[in-house]
């Protein structure tokens, strides 16, 4: 009889109709597969029902986060020749009801059944989020934001380093000695530049994370700024912090929602890796507020993820694992859309720029941060919490790199009715206006 790595290898290429591109290691220490590449540790008979039970995405992140599932060998490689059978099938993939109808693939489900042994639906991970849905409201966003950001400052610290900035970073060029303090550096300096923020202005920083933007804003530009964010353990943070710079009369900290700051005009306002979090129906209202609380003539520097455009836009959903694991809520759009909507609201979009590669870079430092010191960081969260990091960031960078996920800032201005933007004549001089 074959052995247990055999019969599952046999069984998976049987149902995905294609050679598995990875090695294959079971519970029962038997092998199969190519060798000299990364191999699949399938350490427990739980991660097949997990499978079986709730097929694709979900069901593998499942067994990955409760630890039924690893990789041993380079992850990135791991995840790039497995994409083709989770995430890049595409049209032409079959689904589950087709799969059925079929007798090899409904006799393949048997024989997995019969592998996996008895049919009992394992429990979720507890780090999975259980939610009605995208609502949107000021309590689900406040969840939201918790489940994400308020995992532990110190564990934060551990993966984004010094510079605390959970963004992506701007990088002069991908050299081994470029510092990810640096290149967080050059980004915020970047935004302050588009910004035009120079000594007596205001700036809001929407989602101001752990304080960064705000004191680089103050301590390098003179500007006073108010900070507005979700999460009690970054406000924390980051007052201490604005404390230790001495800059307590410059900055402001507060957990506040957007929808409710009234105490505008301000000069400018940055909103850096937040506007992922507001969602495709609450995204006018969203830039709406944000230009009322603008001056004539201020700016605004959005910061946001973008995916590609689909044929269907009806047919976009959130992806399994992101949304259980990672980002609650969280939805992406296509930058077209994000400039659409600016405009909607009254903006005038003055400058769009991708810096997509830049953020696969980034997300490779916060791995290489994670894995380094990986026994601090399941002791600062959970083995099931800093797994989910792990993954998600790894094939976060894979995406970048693919093209399936991008970054961009859009710039753009309220203009006035005389149709003064006060924006340089030419493009990417990012400064005052000309005189």
């Amino acid at each position: 009889m074959p052995d247990a790595a055999s019969r599952l290898t046999t069984l998976l290429e049987q149902l995905l109709e294609t050679p598995l591109p990875v090695r294959v290691r079971v519970w029962d220490g038997s092998e199969a597969g190519p060798p000299g590449t990364p191999t699949l540790v399938v350490r427990n008979r739980r991660a097949l029902r997990r499978l079986l039970f709730k097929p694709g995405e979900l069901g593998l992140a499942r067994a990955w986060v409760a630890g039924d599932l690893t990789v041993e060998g380079d992850l990135y490689t791991a995840l790039a020749l497995m994409s083709g059978l989770i995430w890049e099938r595409g049209e032409d993939a079959r689904g589950l009801g087709a799969l059925l109808r079929d007798p090899a693939a409904r006799a393949a489900v048997r024989g997995l059944m019969k592998l996996a042994g008895p049919p009992l639906p394992p429990a979720p991970p507890p780090e999975e989020v259980r939610r009605p849905g995208h609502l949107h409201t000021r309590r689900t966003d406040r969840r939201a934001i918790s489940h994400h950001y308020d995992v532990g400052n110190d564990f934060y610290g551990l993966v984004l380093g010094p510079s605390m900035v959970y963004s992506c970073a701007y990088w002069p060029a991908p050299e081994p000695d470029a510092t990810l303090e640096q290149a967080q550096y050059d980004k915020l300096e970047l935004i302050s530049r588009k910004l035009a923020l120079k000594p007596g202005q205001r700036l809001l920083d929407v989602g101001c994370g752990w304080g960064s933007m705000a004191i680089h804003a103050a301590r390098e530009h003179g500007v006073s700024v108010v900070g507005v964010t979700l999460s009690q353990e970054q406000a924390v943070y980051a007052r201490k912090r604005v404390a230790d710079e001495g800059l307590t009369d410059k900055v402001e900290i507060r957990v506040q929602d957007y929808r409710d700051v009234t105490d505008g005009p301000y000069d400018a306002i940055s909103s850096i890796g937040m506007a992922e979090h507001v969602g495709a129906a609450r995204y006018l209202e969203y830039a709406s507020d944000l230009h009322a609380l603008l001056k004539p003539g201020g700016r605004l520097l959005n910061h946001q993820i973008g995916r590609r455009p689909q044929r269907d836009e009806s047919a976009y959903h959130v992806d399994e694992f992101i949304d259980a694991y990672v980002f609650p809520d969280g939805e992406l759009a296509p930058v077209g859309t994000t400039v659409t909507q600016l405009e909607r609201a009254g903006f005038e979009v003055r400058d769009v720029e991708s810096i997509r590669e830049h953020y696969a870079l980034t997300l490779r430092r916060w791995v290489a941060n994670l894995e380094a010191d990986w026994d601090r960081a399941v002791r600062l969260t959970s083995p099931g919490r800093a797994r989910v990091w792990r993954l998600y960031m790894a094939a976060s960078a894979l995406a970048f790199e693919r093209n399936r996920i991008g970054v961009n800032q859009v710039l753009a201005v309220k203009t006035p009715e005389s149709g003064a933007s006060g924006m340089p004549l030419r493009a990417r001089t990012w400064g005052a206006p000309d005189a």
